[in-house]
C-alpha cells in the first residue's frame, strides 16, 4: 500500500527568480519579520504531522541560506533546479530518498505560498489518495470576462466550472515523474503538476482550499502575506487563515 506509514515527502520548488516581484533578490529570500518567505513556508509544511520530509529545489547559483532549522527536525534535502518549474520539480522528485516508492504519493508546494492551512493539507491527503491524485483549488467567485487584444470585453464567461489551481498538489511519485518527462519530450511547457497529469490522461481531483492560500508574486501580495502570517502567529489555535471559507 502506498505511503503505508502515513507520511508524505514534499517537494518545494524555490528556483524562480521572481522578476515580476521587482526585488533585489529572489522573492523566496525576501524577509517578513526577520524570516525569509521560504523559511515561513518550510515551517508551515514541516509543522504538519503528515509531512515526513522536505526536498527544497533552488537555483544552481542561489547563494541564499537554506533554512534547515525551519524543518522541525524532519529530514531536509536540497537540490539544484532547472530553467522551468517542471525541470525543478523533476529534480526534486529524483532527489527523494530511495525509501519513497514509485507508488507513494508526494506533495509539491510553491515556496511562495506561506499561508497554506493544515486543515487543507489534511483534506487534500484524505480525499486525494482514494482519487489517485489531487490538488488544492479555489472556485472562481468573480464575474469572468473575455477580452480582445485592445482590452475590450468580448463576452462574459460562465464561472461555475472554473477553479484557480493552488498548491500543494499530490500525485504518485512515478506517475508524476513520467508525466513531467513526457511533457518535456513533447516540448510542452506545463504550468503545474496537474497539467502534466492531465496531458498523461489522468483526471486529478479538485479539493477546495482556502482563499488565503495566496502566492506571493507582487509587493502587494507580500504585504497581504505579512498581515496574514503576523496575525495568525498569535492565534495559537493550530489553524491558520483569516476566517472560515464561504
Amino acid at each position: 500500500m502506498a505511503n503505508a506509514d502515513g507520511g508524505l515527502w514534499c517537494v518545494v520548488p524555490a528556483a524562480g527568480r521572481g522578476r515580476r516581484f521587482g526585488a533585489d533578490r529572489p522573492k523566496q529570500h525576501v524577509e517578513i519579520a526577520g524570516k525569509s518567505l521560504l523559511t515561513w513556508t518550510l515551517q508551515r509544511l514541516a509543522a504538519h504531522p503528515r509531512i515526513r520530509g522536505l526536498v527544497v529545489v533552488t537555483a544552481a547559483d542561489d547563494a541564499g541560506p537554506l533554512a534547515q532549522s525551519a524543518c522541525c527536525g524532519k529530514p531536509f534535502l536540497s537540490v539544484p533546479g532547472g530553467a522551468e518549474r517542471a525541470d525543478s520539480v523533476l529534480a526534486g522528485l529524483r532527489r527523494l530518498p530511495e525509501t519513497v516508492a514509485g507508488t507513494d504519493f508526494v506533495l509539491v508546494h510553491d515556496a511562495a505560498r506561506p499561508c497554506v492551512r493544515p486543515g487543507d493539507i489534511d483534506a487534500l491527503i484524505e480525499r486525494g489518495m482514494p482519487a489517485g491524485g489531487a490538488l488544492l483549488a479555489a472556485p472562481l467567485r468573480d464575474t469572468l470576462k473575455r477580452a480582445d487584444a485592445d482590452g475590450h470585453v468580448l463576452e462574459t464567461e460562465p464561472r461555475e466550472t472554473r477553479w484557480r489551481a493552488l498548491t500543494p498538489q499530490m500525485f504518485r511519485r512515478a506517475e508524476l515523474t513520467d508525466a513531467l518527462e513526457s511533457a518535456r519530450r513533447s516540448g510542452i511547457s506545463v504550468g503545474d503538476e496537474a497539467m502534466a497529469m492531465e496531458l498523461a490522461g489522468f483526471r486529478p481531483l479538485l479539493v477546495e482550499g482556502s482563499e488565503d492560500n495566496i502566492k506571493v508574486t507582487t509587493a502587494a501580495d507580500l504585504a497581504l502575506a505579512e498581515y496574514l502570517l503576523l496575525r495568525d502567529s498569535g492565534m495559537g489555535n493550530g489553524e491558520w487563515g483569516i476566517g472560515n471559507r464561504e
